[in-house]
């Protein structure tokens, strides 16, 4: 489940909180994606895009914070709106079509909302900003920049086709930036350094990492997060988890 505001889980919890049922929630995200300078640009930019603008956008650990080495930024924040600027946008029976629409009226307001909200703050848009035609939910692919840790538009879950691209000098201050989210689901690492990457995943609160990929599941994984991005584990060993009690039996025989 991908939860839109706390009221939401007050609805799912507070049923149960009388007599103890275990809940298992799978919750938003506000991923983090961290690119680095010595990595091959060209697959973390494919990689890039496809984080956040895979289905739509509308997909709970969509690396919506595209963290991206100064050195590099421009040409890492080019090549991503390349991409979204060719991205076909229509009816999603069109097999010429690369994405369709939001999920409903709802959602088109609430992802044009942000838009408006990032603008006002003086975000940028360097690829898309804004709705497709009058008709549909239908959305640019969105690549955001000149933004602040305080906006909306990094702070909140979107939830659609928006990416915010920050840049980055210090790794140092890295972790804390990338942290610095209510939320805690996933997040990816674009570098040729594995101990680096293997270092910095080790710090990041989030209950996936992945590394030079994005988007990779497996059932034996297990996937879930941390904070406000939910309880408990999806798939792998730990889902077993959720559904089993543990006894004790201790004899003096």
């Amino acid at each position: 489940m991908s939860s839109r505001s706390p009221s939401a889980i007050c609805a799912i919890t507070s049923p149960v909180a009388g007599n103890l049922k275990k809940v298992s929630l799978e919750l938003g995200g506000k991923s983090p994606n961290i690119v680095f300078a010595d990595v091959d640009l060209d697959a973390a930019i494919a990689g890039s895009a496809s984080a956040i603008f895979f289905n739509h956008g509308q997909c709970c650990c969509a690396g919506s914070r595209l963290f991206v080495e100064k050195k590099v930024f421009d040409k890492v924040v080019d090549g991503v709106a390349e991409r979204a600027s060719q991205i076909k946008v229509g009816h999603g029976f069109d097999p010429a079509i690369d994405m369709g629409p939001l999920v409903s009226k709802e959602q088109l307001d609430r992802v044009c909302g942000y838009l408006e909200s990032g603008f006002s703050q003086g975000a940028k848009a360097v690829a898309g900003g804004h709705r497709v035609g009058d008709k549909g939910y239908f959305v640019e692919p969105t690549v955001l920049v000149n933004t602040n840790p305080d906006m909306k538009v990094v702070q909140e879950e979107i939830f659609g086709p928006v990416v915010t691209a920050i840049p980055f000098d210090d790794a140092s201050e890295l972790v804390s930036q990338a942290n610095n989210s209510a939320y805690g689901l996933a997040a990816g690492i674009w570098t040729r350094d594995i101990q680096k990457a293997n270092r910095l995943a080790a710090d990041l609160r989030a209950g996936t990492v992945w590394i030079n990929c994005y988007n990779i599941f497996d059932a034996a994984l297990p996937f879930g997060g941390y904070k406000q991005s939910g309880w408990g584990r999806e798939m792998g060993h730990e889902v077993l988890e959720q559904y089993t009690e543990v006894k004790a039996v201790c004899s003096a025989m």
